[in-house]
């Protein structure tokens, strides 16, 4: 899968380092992925879900949300947010 954009995850890994290796290492799962619908993602992810168009995985144990549009056609996971638990039960991320 291609992943756009990986800047955000950098970015939520600069302030909030004790996620850096679990963000990473979805990064390197993801990227060799070869999903083609959500039963895919819920092999490699057993938490992903479906959130309207979102697909949201937990990450390091439930500490953190990642938010993406997956096109699984193009093979393209557009990664919307990263999100403490406390953030993503605001729902916020949903209006973007």
């Amino acid at each position: 899968m291609r992943i756009i954009a990986r800047r955000t995850l950098r970015e939520y890994w600069l302030s909030h380092a004790d996620c850096e290796d679990a963000l990473k290492t979805w990064y390197a799962v993801v990227r060799k992925a070869k999903w083609q619908n959500i039963l895919d993602v819920r092999q490699t992810y057993s938490s992903a879900e479906m959130v309207g168009k979102y697909t949201v995985v937990n990450i390091k144990g439930n500490h953190y949300r990642l938010v993406a549009c997956i096109d699984y056609r193009l093979r393209i996971v557009f990664v919307s947010a990263v999100l403490t638990h406390a953030e993503y039960s605001k729902d916020r991320w949903k209006h973007k």
